[in-house]
């Protein structure tokens, strides 16, 4: 059960209501995928979104400044103040796991990610961007396969013309599905695989006082349904994909060298080893 403290009293009984949850998760378009509004207790998400920093003046944060991503963006846990804590620890506990993992019917079992690789504290501010994209596939230091991503707004009275709009596309880039506003207190939960295109394109358009705050988790497996996986992509990476209609619109490193090499078994061991002692050891400095 659910702490009342944390969570809306609504959702403090949820199983009786996995059912409902259940079935819109899994026939949702353009792949499985909720928008669960209201799910945590306003009192403390509110003391969430006031102790949210200003990511630019915060220690360790990640500055992305390119062509496909402006935005900050830190995973320091330890840095957090205690009701980001508080909220990280729910989002990895056991009691929600298990409402994860009836939501979306996966059927291996899901692994939370306490490093927050590539999650934590997310910040957007005018003219940012995120463009449409899958993510990596792979956990960075584990043998684990990326499976749900879980993204928390914190945005209270949110206008429509400051855009921020989550949007979700088909797998071919041809058609956006779903524009999903990130107002305050909006939770959404989705599949993610080589085919779930997401992202928010288009620059950030709110005033300078104001910015897009989010939350995000990741979620885990130790395999996968072959169906999830493009056996054209190689690397375990973002991949940023152009709208249709908009030419040049991202930019992606060529991989062909690359590539190449990963077609080898001895370059897959060299890769293996270098995440499971080298890049893991920098993650817990």
């Amino acid at each position: 059960m659910f702490d009342i403290n944390i969570v809306n009293d609504k959702f403090i009984y949820p199983y009786e209501k996995n059912l409902n949850l259940q079935n819109n998760f899994i026939q949702a378009e353009p792949f499985p995928n909720i928008v669960i509004k209201n799910f945590f207790e306003d009192k403390f998400l509110t003391s969430v979104l006031n102790d949210f920093p200003d990511l630019e003046k915060t220690n360790n944060t990640q500055r992305y400044n390119n062509k496909n991503e402006l935005k900050f963006a830190n995973n320091n846990y330890d840095q957090f103040p205690k009701s980001i804590k508080k909220l990280f620890d729910f989002l990895n506990s056991k009691v929600f796991l298990e409402f994860l993992q009836k939501i979306t019917s996966i059927e291996e079992k899901l692994i939370s990610d306490p490093e927050l690789n590539g999650g934590g504290l997310h910040q957007i501010k005018k003219g940012g961007v995120l463009k449409i994209h899958t993510d990596f596939n792979k956990h960075p230091t584990k043998n684990l396969d990326r499976r749900v991503n879980l993204l928390l707004y914190l945005n209270k009275d949110w206008e429509d013309s400051y855009g921020g709009h989550l949007e979700l596309w088909d797998k071919d880039m041809k058609k956006c599905f779903q524009k999903i506003k990130p107002d305050f207190n909006t939770m959404v939960i989705f599949n993610t695989n080589d085919f779930s295109n997401h992202g928010h394109p288009d620059s950030l358009n709110c005033p300078i006082s104001l910015s897009r705050k989010s939350i995000a988790t990741y979620y885990f497996s130790a395999g996968r349904p072959k169906s999830e996986i493009n056996s054209k992509l190689y690397k375990n990476t973002t991949y940023f994909k152009n709208r249709i209609g908009h030419v040049n619109e991202t930019s992606q490193k060529s991989e062909k060298v690359k590539n190449f090499l990963r077609s080898f078994k001895f370059y897959q061991k060299l890769k293996d080893i270098e995440k499971k002692y080298i890049r893991r050891k920098k993650n817990n400095k």
